[in-house]
């Protein structure tokens, strides 16, 4: 992914709705991510530290692009409640144009 412009969608995972607002908030004021969704009540199971657990959780579908990706894990990592947290981007190959375009430009200011 060379493309600095390349919008992603970033998938994390929260512990709770404040958090995910907290995250969310942030995230969008800092100009790191043109828009993000919560999606409450996910029911997450996994395995953590050799016990398999299940967890209601929220998503947050962050929308971004490559430039923004390192600023945005950063403040990610320096927010987030969880030891390790969840955060995925992938490269969004097509959509709509004027959508993409904004997202693009949301970042700017």
């Amino acid at each position: 992914m060379s493309d600095p412009k390349t919008v992603l969608l970033c998938y994390c995972t929260c512990p709770n709705a404040d958090s995910a607002q907290h995250l969310a908030h942030a995230l969008v004021s800092e100009s790191l991510a043109a828009c993000v969704n919560r999606i409450p009540a996910i029911h997450s199971t996994y395995r953590w530290k050799g016990e398999v657990t299940t967890d209601t959780e929220e998503l947050l579908l962050i929308k971004t692009t490559v430039e923004r990706f390192e600023a945005l894990k950063e403040r990610v990592l320096a927010l987030h409640p969880y030891e390790l947290p969840e955060l995925i981007a992938v490269p969004v190959a097509c959509g709509h144009t004027a959508y993409l375009d904004w997202v693009r430009t949301a970042g700017e200011g």
